[in-house]
Parts: structure tokens; C-alpha cells; sequence
């Protein structure tokens, strides 16, 4: 880091730092004062000069309206209204149905992305490295042609199947995406800068990092939809029913801190609320969330954990409750886990987000939303829990799928489709589940 101790700018007591160091009495960071006890020197965390995130971006309206408030609550309300607004905005997405949904997660990550690799360039724009934004943006769009292209060919076989061209470009897309990659890594090598090596791989792998945290993790959640808009729906609706909560409580009664943050992290220092957040279970009853999405069409046939059950319960809680039976959605004991993963682990993602902007000294990831700061401010725990379902999906609730399969066996040749058909045939036969030749004759 010898050269970011020589180069690195700004001062680091400056007024911004200062009240960061009275959110952390709040919430419980450190400050750096502590850092350097603890023999970390500041001279190896570089300065991010300031920019439009480190300004106040709210509506002069609201400014107007709240003018005599203090400032704790003028904060308040301006994260109120904003919450509100984003909240409707959340569920006229949702109404507008999958498609609409599928653009609104790839814009979310495309600005997520800049977010971040914005405060890579603001960190080390002074040594002028060469090409690392355009790079940047490339290594974005060969990621993205990766992973869609192979949504596309799993759930778009139909569509891919009277094209010619897209034909082509299925069965030879990891090949291209993999020439995709290779043509920046080479860009890559070919703009290293004798001086300023040690640099241009820590950005190179800075954008690495962010397109898996950001890029990955945002695919996963276009795979929850592709299940069901309701392993969507409730997930995110977990994680914003605990922010909102959290705050609230930190806001009214939090006194210990919980965990350290900064000030701008809607963590609190009350501890996450679970009993909130399993309501999300009663959303089965919305039957069309439940079914899974094909293509740009919703396949309303509910799989078995979208119907009611009785479920016997243990004697010890017979005993208690005085009841033998309970009737309930499968789903909703299913959401009783993400609930309980929301609540509990889920704000570690925040945490994390938090740590990294305290590590380049930032409040927030940008000033997109006022009151709220950037879009990665508002979605650092929903990529960890959009993780979490999907890994949740596939370990406890997804089986074969019939019409996946129908389509990979579409795009045989007929000599292939032939011969599973009379493989198939004779499988079926020996279970006793087709008639044998004579009876069929």
C-alpha cells in the first residue's frame, strides 16, 4: 500500500468522519481512534474525494415542509415518505407481472454495479489507470450474456427452437461467452502500466468481486422468480418488513448497540424482529405468485406445497394447545425458515456493506434515493437472502421439471428422440404402467 500512503488524498478528521464518529456511538462502530489503539494506521485506507453522494440530493418540497424539525426527525420522515413511495412502487412491479420484473432486477443490477465500481474510480482515479471503467462495464456485459443466455435456452427452449440463429447461439454459448472473456482478459494485459501494476490488479480484482457479489446474486433472484413470483415476493417482503422494523425500534428504543455499522446502515441497534417477518406465509392465498413462470407465460398448476394440509401435531404440544391437528400451507412452514434466515443472517449482508464503506470512509453507496442513499444501500441483504432461497429452492423444494426436460429433448435429433422414446417405452412396460404387446394387439 506504499503507494496509496504516497498518493492517497485528503483529510481524514474531516466533518463528514466527524459525524460518523457520532453514529457510531448509535450503532456501535468503532471509531478511528480505535483503529489506531488497535495499531491499524490510516494511511492504508485511501480517501474517496467527495461527490454527489456525499451531498444532500432530498426534494426541495419535503426540505420545505420539514424545515423546523430537528435533524433526527427530519431523517425520520424523509426515510418514512421515501419507504412508502418505494413500497407502492414495489407492488405495482409485482402487478405489472414477471417480465416486468425480470428488467426491473437487471436495472437494479446494472446501478448496483456502477455503485461500486464508481467508488473504485473516485478511490484511484488520480492515477489515471487505463481503461479500467471501460473494462469494467465490459467484463459486466460478458457476464450478463452468460448467465441470460443461459436462462434463455432453459426456459425460452420453444422460442429458441423456430429460430435458426438463436439456435446457434445455444449451442455454442458457453464457447462464445468463454471467447467473450478471453477477449478482456487479453485487453486487460495489454493495458498493464509498467508503474502502476500493483494497481490495475487490485481494480481488476475489485470488478471481479463486485460482479460476483452484484451480477450472481442478482441472477439468482431472476432464478426464485422463474419458480414462482412468490419465492420472489417473499423473500424481498422479509427483508424489508425486518429493515423497517429495525429501524423503528432502533429509532424508539434501541439504546445497546447491536452490532457496529455506520450511521447511514438501516441496521439498528435492536436486534431484527423474526415474529414480523413470518406473516409473509399467509401469500399463498395470491394463487397465481404460487405457480411457476415459463417463458413470458404464468402456468397456473400449484405444486403440492401450495395446497392445504393437516398435519398432526406432537403430543407434548397436544398437550399444551389442546388441539390434535392443524391445517396449514406447506408453504407457510417453509417461509417460517427464510424468515428465521432474514432475520438472523440476513443482516449480516448490511454488515458487510456497512464495513466496506467504512473502509473508504463513504456514508453512503451513492445519493439515489434521499434518505436512504444508493440503490446497493437499499439491496446489500437482499442478495445475501435472494442466495439463501435459492440454495433453499434446490435443496428442499425443487424436483424435476417435466417441461425443462421436455424442451432439452426437443433439441435432439430425431435418431436421439427415437431412441429415448423406445427406452422410455420399455421402461414404462417392465413397471407394469403400459400394457404388454399381446394385450395391446
Amino acid at each position: 500500500m506504499t503507494e496509496l500512503r504516497r498518493r492517497g488524498g485528503g483529510d481524514p478528521d474531516s466533518t463528514d468522519n466527524a459525524s460518523d464518529r457520532e453514529g457510531d456511538d448509535r450503532l456501535g462502530l468503532q471509531g478511528d481512534a480505535e483503529g489506531e489503539r488497535d495499531g491499524e494506521s490510516k494511511a492504508d485506507t485511501p480517501d474517496v474525494p467527495l461527490s454527489a453522494a456525499d451531498t444532500d440530493n432530498t426534494p426541495q418540497c419535503l426540505n420545505k415542509a420539514l424545515e423546523g424539525l430537528p435533524p433526527r426527525w427530519k431523517n425520520y420522515w424523509i426515510r418514512g415518505v421515501l419507504s412508502l413511495a418505494m413500497i407502492s412502487g414495489f407492488f405495482l412491479i409485482i402487478y405489472m407481472g414477471p417480465v416486468t420484473l425480470i428488467l426491473v432486477v437487471m436495472t437494479v443490477q446494472i446501478k448496483c454495479f456502477q455503485e461500486i465500481i464508481t467508488i473504485g474510480y473516485r478511490v484511484y482515479h488520480s492515477y489515471e489507470l487505463p481503461w479500467f471503467r471501460t473494462l469494467s462495464w465490459y467484463f459486466l456485459i460478458c457476464v450478463n450474456y452468460f448467465f441470460y443466455g443461459e436462462t434463455v435456452a432453459d426456459y425460452f427452449g420453444a422460442l429458441v427452437q423456430r429460430e435458426e440463429p438463436l439456435q446457434f447461439l445455444a449451442r455454442y454459448h458457453r464457447f462464445i461467452s468463454f471467447a467473450l472473456y478471453l477477449a478482456g482478459f487479453c485487453m486487460f494485459v495489454l493495458s498493464l502500466v509498467k508503474k502502476h501494476y500493483r494497481l490495475q490488479f487490485y481494480m481488476f480484482a475489485w470488478t471481479h468481486v463486485t460482479l460476483l457479489i452484484v451480477v450472481t446474486q442478482s441472477h439468482l433472484v431472476i432464478q426464485n422468480l422463474f419458480e414462482g413470483m412468490i419465492w420472489f415476493i417473499v423473500p424481498i417482503s422479509i427483508v424489508i418488513c425486518n429493515d423497517i422494523m429495525a429501524y423503528l425500534f432502533g429509532f424508539f428504543f434501541g439504546r445497546t448497540p447491536l452490532i457496529k455499522t455506520p450511521p447511514s446502515s438501516p441496521s439498528s441497534s435492536h436486534p431484527r424482529r423474526p415474529g414480523r417477518a413470518s406473516s409473509a406465509g399467509s401469500l399463498p392465498r395470491w394463487s397465481l405468485a404460487s405457480c411457476e413462470t415459463n417463458g413470458f407465460t404464468v402456468e397456473c398448476e400449484p405444486s403440492e406445497i401450495f395446497v392445504m394440509r393437516q398435519y398432526t401435531l406432537p403430543a407434548v404440544v397436544q398437550d399444551i394447545l389442546a388441539w390434535e391437528t392443524v391445517t396449514l400451507y406447506p408453504f407457510q412452514i417453509h417461509s417460517v425458515f427464510l424468515s428465521a434466515f432474514g432475520s438472523l443472517i440476513g443482516p449480516f449482508g448490511g454488515f458487510f456493506a456497512s464495513g466496506f464503506k467504512r473502509a473508504f470512509k463513504i456514508k453512503d453507496f451513492a445519493n439515489t434515493i434521499p434518505g436512504h442513499g444508493g440503490i446497493m444501500d437499499r439491496f446489500d441483504c437482499q442478495y445475501l437472502m435472494a442466495t439463501f432461497t435459492h440454495v433453499y429452492i434446490g435443496s428442499f423444494i425443487r424436483g424435476p421439471n417435466p417441461s425443462k426436460v421436455l424442451q432439452q429433448l426437443l433439441m435432439l435429433r430425431p435418431d436421439q428422440q427415437l431412441g429415448i422414446f423406445h427406452t422410455l417405452h420399455s421402461q414404462l412396460r417392465e413397471r407394469g404402467m403400459l400394457p404388454p404387446p399381446a394385450a395391446q394387439a
